[in-house]
């Protein structure tokens, strides 16, 4: 989440991806006017924050998100904490080796 939290303007964001206003916008569901309006200091609902942070910054693919993913997160959080802390170094790992 570093990008998010160096950069507030979403048209900061927008630009150090290299994307125009519709393409930005319209993968978090918003009309590229109304991107238009957040970029130009009009408040966004948090909703729409959430969004932007999950696709843009953090690169989550929503299309690949299913709710089941989310209980087999709180199940491995809960029943088996050792793992799931395991299983998320070893996904840390992986990333940055990757990026190397």
């Amino acid at each position: 989440m570093k990008l998010f939290e160096k950069i507030v303007n979403p048209r900061d964001i927008r630009r150090k991806l290299g994307m125009n206003q519709q393409e930005f916008w319209t993968q978090i569901g918003v009309t590229q006017s109304g991107g238009s309006r957040y970029e130009s200091g009009r408040s966004m609902p948090k909703p729409v924050r959430e969004l932007l942070r999950l696709v843009h910054v953090e690169q989550v693919d929503l299309s690949k998100v299913k709710h089941e993913d989310f209980e087999i997160i709180d199940y491995l959080k809960g029943s088996h904490p050792d793992l799931y802390k395991s299983l998320k170094k070893a996904v840390r790992t992986n990333k940055k080796k990757e990026e190397h």
